[in-house]
């Protein structure tokens, strides 16, 4: 993440009056750490777009200020969908046969 380029993006979306030189320097450690502990988790000794893309996402704050941003190479943040409960996949057997639709003995 370039700093000047983030000091932009602070200044553009309003966020202050006046930005400081610091801020930007900031903003790249911090996404640098926390795409270190990404990196850590995933059990990876380098950072890769991936572990930036978890970090800025996962973040609520860094979220907002780069919601427009796609990273390359990132992908997409994984989605996990809820399970069948078992009630509903007793309901209905996938097989037609075992449903009694397809009765042959008539």
């Amino acid at each position: 993440m370039e700093t000047g380029g983030s000091a932009g993006y602070l200044k553009k979306g309003r966020y202050a009056q006046r930005v400081g030189s610091g801020a930007p320097v900031y903003l790249a450690a911090e996404v640098l750490e926390l795409a270190g502990n990404a990196a850590r988790d995933n059990k990876k000794n380098r950072i890769i777009p991936r572990h930036v893309l978890f970090a800025v996402r996962n973040d609520v704050e860094l979220g907002m200020l780069l919601a427009g941003v796609t990273i390359g190479h990132g992908g997409v943040l994984p989605v996990l969908l809820p399970k069948k409960s078992e009630k509903t996949a007793k309901e209905q057997p996938k097989c037609p046969s075992k449903a009694g639709i397809l009765d042959r003995s008539v």
